[in-house]
């Protein structure tokens, strides 16, 4: 029975890579980058896309997922991007067949960033690739700053660390410095924002990182 249960969880793993792949040659041959949104619930994930909409409004979609309700998306519309909402009822991360359904159909002319904000965890959404060029982590300065140590697979596969809410620092206890040190001491490479995104800060940079990722991908 678990020699089975193993086989079988290997030929949906092998599946999931092959839809990966194929969506990834598919987002590329269209120009279009593709970013991967994880982190846990109220880190930031849909603010930080509101801020960055009007930057990159008519070149950018949106693709949400959440458990139940459409509300994200709501606002990623409000906000000024198209957007598909993927409810998965139980499961706790979007995986590639459920990303290409959306594909399908969400219109994606014109679009030169396509953003997944994934299910709300640290866990489960960094172990499946979705055809993204990138991970991008986002921790909240009110989550605590203990974050980047007790999840590092989450930050071993992103490219860059996102820390939202730095407008909360003088209200709360947080060291910035400390979850930016951990993070790199699992993941040297990485890019490193700190924003606060109701108010615009450090949004600029990060739309700067985006391109000069994108741009360097399609020089490939």
């Amino acid at each position: 029975m678990t020699t089975k249960k193993i086989k079988l969880e290997r030929k949906i793993e092998a599946r999931g890579k092959k839809i990966s792949t194929a969506l990834r040659d598919w987002f590329k041959k269209r120009g279009i980058y593709v970013v991967n949104l994880i982190g846990s619930p109220g880190s930031g994930k849909t603010t930080l896309l509101e801020a960055i909409a009007p930057r990159l409004k008519g070149r950018a979609a949106v693709i949400e997922g959440d458990l139940e309700t459409d509300q994200d998306k709501r606002r990623i519309e409000a906000a000024g991007l198209p957007a598909y909402q993927i409810n998965t009822i139980s499961a706790c991360h979007l995986d590639a067949d459920m990303v290409r359904e959306a594909v399908e159909s969400l219109s994606l002319e014109g679009v030169r960033f396509l953003f997944i904000e994934n299910v709300g965890n640290l866990v489960c959404p960094a172990s499946f690739e979705i055809g993204e060029d990138v991970k991008v982590a986002v921790l909240s300065t009110a989550e605590g700053d203990d974050k980047p140590s007790k999840y590092p697979v989450a930050l071993s596969v992103s490219s860059a660390m996102v820390i939202t809410k730095i407008d909360l620092l003088p209200y709360i206890k947080c060291d910035p410095a400390r979850m930016e040190h951990d993070g790199l001491a699992v993941n040297g490479g990485m890019a490193l924002f700190r924003v606060a995104a109701t108010k615009g800060e450090g949004i600029d940079e990060f739309v700067k990182w985006l391109e000069a990722k994108a741009a360097s991908r399609d020089a490939t």
